[in-house]
């Protein structure tokens, strides 16, 4: 069983309540534009991270964090990236990634718009978790966390607060 912290949309800022959202978490996954190495680094310091580079993110974090990642874990196959659409309306390139990995869970962020959508024709969970920076036209900063036993997907929590 692993907890799963998930974001997106830093833009180089870290916010101490998400930070406390993630404590019990074992991974942190970041789905890019996460602002600059040193917050990259900043993050990886609290649990193991897995990260993609954004459209925003320099050549600093896209030399360590590739574009696109897809993994494991436990029995659940994980593909990120940072700008992918979501369900109905992925972008150009994506639908192929999709066919080609058959996920599980599909991850992208770069909306700052938190949404959850379980893809029919995919089979898979599509999630972004919206923009847990300050940088953008969100009012919420927004991040998920869930729990992956197995082959299942369970207990996803939002985490939800008023940009300051």
């Amino acid at each position: 069983m692993k907890r799963i912290g998930l974001l997106s949309d830093t833009h180089a800022f870290t916010d101490e309540k998400i930070i406390d959202f993630f404590k019990d978490c074992d991974e942190l996954w970041h789905a890019g534009d996460i602002g600059n190495i040193e917050t990259a680094d900043k993050i990886s310091k609290l649990k193991p991270l897995k990260a993609v580079y954004g459209n925003i993110d320099g050549q600093e974090v896209r030399i360590v964090y590739p574009k696109i990642q897809s993994f494991t874990c436990e029995k659940v196959k994980v593909l990120m990236t940072h700008i992918g659409g979501y369900p109905g309306k992925y972008e150009k390139g994506v639908k192929e990634l999709i066919k080609n990995f058959v996920p599980n869970i599909f991850i992208s962020g770069h909306s700052h718009i938190l949404k959850v959508i379980y893809d029919d024709k995919n089979k898979l969970l599509h999630i972004n978790p919206g923009a847990a920076g300050k940088s953008g036209l969100h009012k919420l900063q927004t991040a998920v966390r869930f729990i992956i036993d197995g082959k299942e997907i369970k207990d996803l929590e939002v985490f939800e607060k008023n940009r300051s």
